[in-house]
């Protein structure tokens, strides 16, 4: 295949093409297609961001009629006809029945643009500079949002200080009760830390690793900030649009979020679209305080509503449970006995298999071994020792089984 023109001409920032050097071409359902017609199973699903298959055939209908009706591509915040459809569907079907009142915001289209407006919105709402952020969190990589980030590497690319958020443990990392501890930081006079406007929390940590967050940690979570007035944020970027075998990730944990981040496969169709919800008492924003060319993507709402429709009749949440339950099977009674040392966690369809305590050469030949036997899946976590499993939601049984098969063949490849 020919790649010089991306080894000549695009910049050095590229990432993901040097793991999978192919031209790819085509994608359908859970495949991806290179230009030379091989076909590679798709446990990567555009970083989540389509969760509804490629080139879902119900979805596609609804943006290739849109197309041809001439219908506004290009609308900035003007009131148009996709996004009352959106807004409507949305309140009726996805909102009203879990008892959830929010105000909507199309900001940029990008997770990161959803995440900056969450910040801005939380310090205007409390009159607080500080954000709290948990250790092992990926929020984006726009100055605000890479403030939030803990990766060593894309914060040294920043280039200036990034200021203002303190960095809490995640509950995993050490034997600690992080609630009290951050209640020592707001009552002890010498701990040197301001109160926040705002805790910001994944629930379950992707890029961090795939750590799902305790359902009791979360609930005393949101019950500690309510007690010191302070903003719950939800990032459900990556981990929200059935992921996690409920809309959204923190159902499951019976909490509410103060302000909430959509993007990735709420667009529907791998389109570039994001929202910011907030509780409609925190909607004190003046009119373009936060706001972009091309915020509210036409064309991604339709795909956003046509993608909300097909996950309700399909029924999704129930069949990403269904399914996690394969994949938890598979990893406990076939990748677990390989080594004492290689670990597993996860839930609906985003699953990790650590390899820490391995040397970091081993978890780059697993994924070379995968690609060479046409899988495709990436990896997370410090010094991106894990494994991540996430495969669109719309894959048949066959085709994650067969993807598990793949996985513990390349591991046992790699670690004879």
């Amino acid at each position: 295949m020919d790649t010089k023109a991306f080894e000549n001409y695009e910049s050095e920032v590229r990432s993901y093409s040097r793991k999978f050097p192919v031209v790819f071409a085509k994608a359908k359902g859970s495949y991806l297609y290179d230009e030379d017609g091989n076909k590679y199973l798709d446990f990567f699903d555009g970083a989540g961001a389509e969760n509804y298959g490629h080139n879902n055939p119900e979805i596609k209908e609804k943006l290739i009629e849109y197309l041809n009706d001439d219908g506004i591509i290009h609308g900035l915040d003007l009131y148009t006809k996709p996004k009352r459809d959106f807004i409507d569907y949305f309140e009726k079907e996805v909102l009203i029945p879990r008892g959830l009142s929010y105000k909507i915001m199309f900001t940029g289209p990008t997770g990161a643009n959803a995440v900056e407006s969450a910040l801005k919105l939380a310090r205007k709402v409390k009159h607080r500079q500080e954000i709290w952020a948990l250790m092992g969190a990926f929020h984006g990589m726009t100055l605000g949002a890479l403030s939030l980030t803990t990766d060593r590497n894309p914060r040294a690319s920043a280039g200036v200080s990034l200021d203002h958020v303190t960095h809490i443990p995640a509950p995993y990392m050490f034997d600690m009760d992080t609630i009290s501890y951050m209640e020592k930081l707001l009552t002890d006079d010498h701990s040197g830390v301001e109160k926040p406007a705002a805790l910001i929390i994944e629930t379950i940590q992707a890029e961090g690793g795939v750590y799902v967050m305790d359902e009791t940690w979360l609930q005393r979570v949101r019950k500690f900030c309510d007690q010191y007035d302070i903003l719950l944020i939800v990032d459900d970027i990556q981990v929200g649009c059935a992921r996690s075998g409920k809309f959204f990730s923190f159902e499951r944990a019976h909490i509410v979020p103060d302000i909430l981040v959509l993007s990735k496969s709420i667009g529907g169709y791998g389109m570039p679209f994001a929202l910011t919800l907030m509780k409609p008492e925190l909607d004190i924003w003046k009119p373009g305080e936060h706001n972009g060319t091309f915020r509210g993507n036409q064309l991604a709402i339709v795909a956003a509503k046509a993608g909300l429709e097909f996950m309700i009749s399909h029924h999704i949440e129930e069949e990403v449970e269904r399914k996690s339950k394969i994949v938890e099977q598979f990893l406990q009674d076939e990748i677990l006995p390989i080594h004492p040392k290689i670990k597993v966690r996860g839930i609906g369809l985003i699953w990790g298999i650590d390899f820490g305590e391995f040397s970091d050469s081993v978890i780059s030949s697993i994924v070379h071994e995968a690609f060479y036997r046409n899988l495709v899946i990436e990896t997370a976590g410090r010094f991106d020792s894990v494994l991540k499993i996430m495969p669109p939601l719309t894959i048949s049984d066959e085709d994650l089984k067969m993807g598990l098969s793949i996985i513990k063949e390349a591991i046992l490849e790699v670690i004879k």
